[in-house]
């Protein structure tokens, strides 16, 4: 049997789902957490068209930016907050879990407003790439094109810290007012990066589901049908900013 005991999304881990394992007369399921994934999708998406229609019904590009950033950094740090809680606290994923998903849409509809208000038509595309690429994977997944080993994991784990090492050094850097405009910029370096990373990104959703499999297998108590929602939704937030901002950058060439 292959020990998968650490993967690249931190939410999902063999060792969480282990320690999580039967703890109720109900099991979790791979169709209830996929039905859980969906009602959490449609509440990203009512609370993205909540700050969508925020930006959009002032006239003004520099007042809508100004009424609509509030909620994005509400959004940011409640979606930051309550993603601890259900690390830290997978019982509460029922609570926990939608309430991080209306927070990360008001993030993701003002963000997604300011992207559209610079290039049409971004946000449209970035959404169904990123359904292209989740069905893909998907697909990908249940066909076992890739299989998933501990070298595909390892790989996966050591490419997404990497990632998360630029970019906290690319964060350190900008707060000194250094211009890493070679990684944020539309230049041919900076756009082949974050190919790179959305295709990291893409094979998340490979281990996500794999874990998620395994823990309805092992009978993971019902409630964790949130938490794998949870971390599946994680890595699809993740996924359409990386589109977002990889099509931002190819629109910036023309």
């Amino acid at each position: 049997m292959i020990n998968l005991s650490k993967t690249s999304n931190p939410v999902l881990t063999e060792k969480r789902f282990g320690r999580e394992s039967i703890a109720s007369s109900e099991a979790m399921t791979v169709n209830g957490t996929i039905n859980k994934t969906a009602l959490m999708l449609l509440l990203v998406v009512a609370a993205a068209m909540f700050t969508w229609n925020k930006f959009f019904g002032v006239a003004n590009p520099e007042a809508a930016s100004s009424a609509v950033m509030p909620w994005v950094f509400a959004g940011g740090i409640g979606g930051f907050i309550t993603a601890l809680v259900t690390i830290f606290r997978p019982k509460s994923s029922g609570i926990s879990a939608p309430i991080y998903a209306v927070f990360e849409g008001l993030l993701l509809g003002g963000l997604s407003a300011v992207f559209e208000s610079m290039y049409s038509g971004i946000v449209v595309r970035a959404v169904a790439l990123t359904l292209a690429v989740f069905a893909i994977m998907l697909f990908v997944y249940r066909s076992e094109i890739i299989k998933v080993n501990r070298k595909f994991m390892l790989g996966v784990v050591a490419a997404t810290g990497g990632i998360a090492l630029v970019y906290f050094v690319s964060f350190i850097a900008g707060m000194f007012g250094a211009n890493l405009s070679f990684l944020h910029g539309s230049g041919t370096f900076s756009i082949g990066f974050s190919l790179v990373v959305v295709g990291v990104a893409a094979l998340n959703l490979v281990l996500d589901f794999s874990f998620i499999d395994r823990a309805s297998q092992s009978g993971a108590p019902k409630y964790m049908e949130w938490y794998g929602a949870f971390g599946l939704m994680v890595t699809l937030v993740w996924l359409y900013l990386e589109i977002l901002r990889l099509l931002a950058k190819l629109a910036g060439r023309d």
